[in-house]
């Protein structure tokens, strides 16, 4: 099954913005769910990825975020808890339940791991629970960095070296990880939970596994990553935990095989009243639009004066009017019921004088000109064709470019 990937934003209970990463199917969503990642890692290491990729080809649409603190999301690191990233782990489920449907899995990684199953007993639509490499005990990262404990406990804070990489760990830090008992929370569950770990594992030993695993009640299920590092740096070694999650936890999901039909014509196709986007300039001629909670960069060429990191404003505008085009075609050949198998459309974007333009309507000055090509393969008459090319000339993005179009511009205070 292919998949695709889109970021996005969330707000968590404190007002910052995460950064986020939406991977899904091509196709009916047969459930969702959140990962999370290890300590001090992200959502784009390349183990989050390949599980998220991986899950997402199994039907499962997968969000994963950086916490507060880390990654590309607002916050200092040094003022985060574990509670706190349990908060962050709510507030992306609330945003998965915003866009797509409430999760039914939550994955973690490590220190993630240890989240989820905290996170689990908030979220009453979770049925299942994964982790790989998680502790069983979240003080177990206070090992990291013992050396620097007495500096931490006598200063309140203290600059650790985690990785090879310099993060400020606070005495509220470290009280919140004593404070919190695993194998309690792991008891009180008492849905599904998966427990996968490397018996190699060098970072978080072996011995954590079988100590949640006791500590839990069936439904239970453990499984040994054979030959896995902790960070699961091996592809292969991703898309095995991947595909043991994903097998496991369609034995204990709730039935959602029509939880979302992901034909995207019947969102993009219709009323648009109240949509927008926000831009940010962030270097030069940079900017980050964010649109819906999805985050896109803008740039221009090079030869522009830009650095080249994104599409256009210009690149945009025609991608939304093809877009639209191959949308509205495809919704209309449905609803008819003719054998098309794939619509294109190509759309380029130009300024002309309008004397050079024979098909434009205005008679002096220039004109702003897009060039649509439209290409449809099927067993199709010729009157079919006819028709889906007047169609169209009539997708909303077409017909929003060629009406009344007003623009009211105000300098916020």
């Amino acid at each position: 099954m292919t998949t695709t990937a889109s970021t996005c934003r969330f707000t968590n209970d404190r007002d910052q913005r995460l950064h986020a990463r939406l991977e899904r199917p091509l196709g009916t969503v047969q459930a969702t769910a959140v990962f999370a990642h290890c300590f001090t890692c992200s959502k784009d290491l390349k183990a989050a990825r390949q599980l998220s990729r991986s899950l997402a080809q199994r039907g499962i649409a997968v969000l994963s975020f950086d916490f507060a603190g880390l990654g590309s999301s607002d916050g200092e690191f040094a003022a985060t808890t574990f509670s706190t990233d349990v908060d962050d782990l709510v507030a992306a489920a609330g945003y998965l339940a915003d866009t797509i449907a409430a999760p039914s899995l939550l994955v973690g990684h490590s220190l993630g791991g240890a989240a989820v199953l905290v996170a689990a007993t908030r979220l009453d639509s979770v049925r299942a629970v994964a982790t790989i490499g998680a502790p069983a005990d979240v003080g177990h990262i206070t090992s990291m960095f013992t050396g620097d404990l007495d500096t931490i406990e006598e200063d309140g804070a203290a600059e650790v070296d985690l990785a090879g990489r310099r993060f400020t760990i606070s005495r509220a830090f470290v009280e919140d990880l004593r404070a919190t008992d695993l194998t309690e929370v792991v008891d009180r569950l008492r849905i599904a939970k998966l427990f996968l770990h490397a018996p190699l594992d060098n970072t978080v030993g072996i011995d954590n596994a079988s100590r949640l695993y006791r500590a839990a009640r069936h439904p239970r299920s453990f499984v040994g990553l054979d030959g896995a590092d902790h960070l699961l740096t091996d592809p292969a070694d991703a898309r095995y935990a991947a595909d043991i999650i994903a097998t496991w936890a369609q034995r204990h999901l709730p039935d959602v095989a029509s939880l979302v039909d992901d034909t995207p014509t019947a969102r993009t196709v219709g009323d648009y009243g109240g949509g927008g986007a926000r831009s940010t300039t962030t270097t030069h001629l940079q900017a980050d639009v964010e649109t819906r909670g999805f985050l896109l960069r803008t740039d221009e060429p090079e030869s522009a004066g830009g650095a080249e990191t994104g599409p256009t404003p210009y690149d945009y505008l025609a991608a939304g009017l093809a877009s639209c085009t191959t949308m509205t075609i495809e919704m209309y050949v449905a609803r008819k019921g003719w054998d098309l198998e794939a619509a294109h459309a190509e759309v380029t974007f130009d300024r002309v004088h309008a004397d050079d333009c024979e098909a434009c309507e205005h008679a002096d000055g220039h004109v702003e000109r897009f060039t649509r090509t439209v290409r449809v393969a099927g067993d199709l008459t010729e009157d079919q064709r006819d028709r889906i090319l007047s169609i169209a000339n009539r997708c909303p993005v077409h017909r929003t470019l060629e009406g009344t179009i007003e623009v009211h511009t105000s300098l916020a205070t």
